[in-house]
């Protein structure tokens, strides 16, 4: 396995190790057809792909792709997330690290994922490292859950997040616009809708494990939590929620 010093990301980026337990528990996983999708677009299937998902978390995309055949290296920075990753996975290689500086040979994957994860890189280090360690004819993806805001209450949900926060900020995730990827690499960009049904507490447990409650601090948030309670309670009184995602993909192959 690779080794490489740990670096130092940016602060709110490792806001996550506190809460690994509480990210791997409640935050949604990825449909089996964003998979799919990835495979169409880069014309190879995933099995015997050696691919690095780099942010890898908790390893909520790392265990998916390992399940579809692909050869995972997780790569991720904050040690509270990596232990969580590694105690779920304990097969899978993980190496301490972030995508502004990839410690891998050069043209040693077919596949670079970021699940969640390309927002916390420097496009201008990450971009040049993914085209360094991608062989001729690998496959760079990113990808994002963003919740449906198409559904009335959770369009609700994002204005009172946004007002709660007082900024353009949500706990939703938001669409990736083509200025957030590299230009000139030639991205080819995907929609994939998809739901899960999940109880009350974990739908809750989601969005305080949020970087931006995660920042916040204890009292605040869980204020919000406590009076998002009680609204949803109301909307789902059986205790589930119907939460609706659509993954945002984009795929460039070198």
């Amino acid at each position: 396995m690779p080794h490489t010093d740990p670096p130092t990301p940016r602060p709110r980026a490792l806001s996550f190790d506190r809460a690994a337990a509480q990210y791997a528990a409640a935050r949604p996983g990825y449909p089996p057809a964003l998979f799919t999708t990835v495979e169409e677009i880069t014309g190879h299937p995933l099995r015997g792909a050696r691919t690095l998902d780099i942010g890898a978390g908790t390893g909520i995309s790392t265990r998916l792709l390992h399940d579809r055949g692909a050869h995972v290296t997780a790569v991720e920075p904050g040690p509270g997330m990596a232990a969580e990753l590694h105690r779920s996975l304990p097969r899978i290689p993980i190496v301490r690290g972030d995508g502004n500086r990839l410690p891998f040979a050069t043209a040693s994957a077919d596949l670079i994922t970021y699940a969640q994860s390309w927002h916390w890189t420097d496009q201008a280090l990450a971009t040049p490292e993914a085209l360094r360690v991608l062989r001729p004819g690998g496959a760079l993806a990113l990808w994002w859950n963003v919740s449906d805001h198409s559904v009335p209450w959770i369009a609700e949900q994002d204005a009172r997040l946004r007002r709660f926060f007082g900024a353009d900020e949500s706990a939703h995730g938001s669409p990736v616009r083509s200025r957030d990827v590299p230009a000139g690499l030639g991205f080819v960009h995907r929609a994939v809708p998809w739901n899960r049904r999940v109880p009350l507490d974990t739908h809750l447990a989601n969005l305080g494990s949020h970087s931006a409650f995660l920042v916040l601090g204890e009292e605040p948030t869980h204020r919000f939590l406590t009076e998002e309670r009680g609204r949803l309670a109301e909307l789902f009184p059986d205790g589930a929620v119907e939460e609706s995602y659509v993954v945002d993909l984009s795929v460039a192959t070198r």
